[in-house]
């Protein structure tokens, strides 16, 4: 028997799906509203004898208890295999288990989680916390909200946090990795990262604590610092109460998003269970992808400041990707969420059912701060509308938009769509010649010996004891210096993947799975070191002696062109030395 056979064998389907929706008997079926999405009368069916499931509604998909979990916790599969073994007691097989970044990962949870643990019984039991305590009243929290959020309190001291996790086993470089340690450059000690700041740890979907948002209290700044990038925490990619909001957002079909982890709280505390927040005013794409495994329907309450309305106009290009309207809400000037909320929970609840489609909004906006009446103040709002209208797929919504325009404006729709076909012909053109210049430059800008020296240093750790003559300005492409930088600074050549930036791991990826010959690698690497060496000084003699030219004619600095001058002369002797051992090589070693 398998294993996928196995965890099923184990596992009832009927018992996994109630643990999400109550299912109602219906013959030899069950039956219940879709835990997908939003409806009034039951289109979800369990089917016990063959252990499936299918939506004959909106969703109108089905699967097993795998697919089930897959999208009921927007899991990979791999994930819910996992996911479900561990419910089965079933032990996967070493093929099966997770990897050494799996692992990685895995630990940087746990060294998270004992932290928020840590600083969760300090809010709640510290003397030294009472200042936070007593804050988090005046904002209006509850124990509960306190509980739930699992909010803490970091101490004043530089190392409390070291100490306490040092007693649980936890390394330096662990606490390191995971973001909560700060070591400045050209210092060897480290310390707490958080210090005296109020604790917001921040999860993700599945309730893993990834990394942290800290608060002041006092009036420094900055007010509000998160963890660093790490293997587990992406700012751009963490949304702010999601684990509590992801069953409400199905069930309502809805998600509010608004700035401020305080927001969140008191969103929930009032029972708003819906409102999640990104990390910061900007909301990017792996945010709203997230969403769409919950909702398509998403509404803004950002704050009624410049910040808030320049995202909110950015969204408008998501209603492409959702298939669905983003709306705005309004919110009353000098008001936060938390604020509404507390005062005043049924105008929130108004003001979320009557939110503006965004495109409205941004109308709206626009057209208020011109004068309508005049020929400048159409071309200044058409200027500033027309190109976040062709953002937007052409079709009903397009042309609903510029209705909406017509009448904010008093221009007839027949120019309106004119002017909106003619922007997109002169965007075409740019965006085409753009991909020319792009297409075109790309192989002048990357740079084979650069890449084929990392590649061997990648694939060759022996060679590191060799590499101190190496400087990271041999590198003139940038994501070939930061690839090195991380394997120069790297004590373990798998965990090089891990530290490296999102942007970068693709460059990584195909330098590593580069082929090379196994054949005199050491004469291979002395020969690209000194061809690159060799470029790197006969760049900068070019730019010396530029520099020695325009000092010359223009400058009267006699200990400038002195310096210059000597400068010139180490080069060239540098060179020479190249050139001498490049002649004792035993003849050019191609790659």
């Amino acid at each position: 028997m398998g294993i996928i056979d196995e965890i099923k064998q184990k596992l009832d389907l009927v018992e996994i799906v109630g643990q999400y929706v109550h299912l109602v008997k219906s013959g030899r079926t069950f039956k219940a509203p879709c835990p997908f999405h939003s409806e009034k009368k039951p289109s979800f069916f369990v089917y016990p004898e063959q252990q499936t499931w299918h939506c004959f509604g909106a969703c109108n998909t089905g699967g097993d208890i795998f697919s089930f979990i897959m999208k009921k916790e927007g899991l990979s599969f791999s994930e819910a295999l996992r996911f479900l073994a561990e419910k089965a007691n079933v032990t996967l097989p070493t093929g099966s288990k997770p990897g050494a970044e799996d692992k990685t990962r895995d630990h940087l949870y746990e060294i998270n989680l004992a932290a928020a643990q840590y600083f969760h019984n300090l809010l709640l039991n510290s003397a030294q916390a009472e200042k936070a305590r007593r804050y988090l009243s005046t904002r209006g929290l509850n124990e509960k909200s306190i509980v739930d959020f699992f909010l803490g309190y970091s101490l004043p001291e530089w190392d409390s946090l070291k100490i306490y996790m040092a007693q649980r086993g936890f390394t330096e470089n662990d606490l390191l990795t995971a973001g909560l340690l700060f070591k400045p450059e050209n210092t060897t000690r480290s310390h707490d990262r958080f210090r005296d700041h109020i604790m917001f740890p921040i999860t993700d979907e599945r309730g893993r604590i990834t990394g942290f948002g800290a608060r002041v209290l006092d009036n420094s700044s900055p007010k509000y610092i998160n963890s660093p990038q790490t293997p587990v925490f992406d700012k751009s990619g963490s949304l702010y109460g999601i684990h509590l909001a992801k069953t409400a957002i199905r069930q309502q079909d809805r998600a509010v998003l608004v700035e401020g982890y305080m927001d969140v709280i008191i969103a929930h505390q009032y029972g708003f269970n819906y409102v999640i927040a990104p990390m910061g005013i900007s909301i990017s794409e792996k945010q709203i992808n997230q969403i769409k495994k919950l909702t398509r329907n998403i509404t803004l309450a950002l704050d009624p400041d410049a910040a808030g309305e320049e995202a909110a106009m950015r969204c408008i290009n998501y209603e492409n990707s959702t298939e669905a309207e983003v709306r705005v809400i309004s919110l009353p000037e000098g008001k936060d969420p938390d604020e509404l909320i507390r005062e005043n929970p049924e105008q929130w609840k108004n003001l979320v059912e009557n939110a503006s489609p965004v495109i409205e909004y941004a109308i709206k906006l626009v057209t208020s701060r011109q004068d309508m009446k005049t020929s400048q103040g159409k071309n200044e709002a058409l200027n500033r509308l027309l190109p976040i209208i062709a953002q937007v797929k052409a079709g009903t919504r397009q042309f609903d938009y510029l209705t909406r325009l017509s009448l904010a404006t008093g221009i007839e729709e027949k120019r309106l769509e004119a002017a909106l076909a003619r922007y997109k012909a002169d965007r075409l053109a740019v965006e085409t010649r753009s991909q020319s210049v792009q297409k075109a430059t790309r192989t002048i800008l990357s740079s084979p010996l650069e890449e084929y020296i990392l590649s061997l240093l990648l694939h060759y750790p022996e060679l590191k004891n060799q590499s101190e003559n190496i400087l990271p300005e041999y590198f003139e492409n940038t994501v070939n210096r930061a690839i090195f930088e991380t394997w120069q600074s790297s004590d373990n050549i798998n965990s090089i993947r891990t530290a490296l930036d999102p942007a970068v791991q693709d460059q990584y990826d195909i330098l590593v799975s580069r082929p090379l010959s196994n054949d005199r690698i050491q004469e291979k690497y002395a020969d690209c070191l000194l061809r690159l060496r060799e470029r790197y000084l006969r760049n900068l003699q070019k730019k010396q002696a530029e520099l020695l030219a325009a000092e010359e004619e223009f400058g009267d600095h006699d200990a400038v062109i002195s310096r210059l001058k000597e400068q010139g002369t180490i080069i060239n002797e540098e060179l020479s030395k190249i050139f001498i051992l490049r002649a004792k090589t035993r003849g050019e070693v191609r790659k």
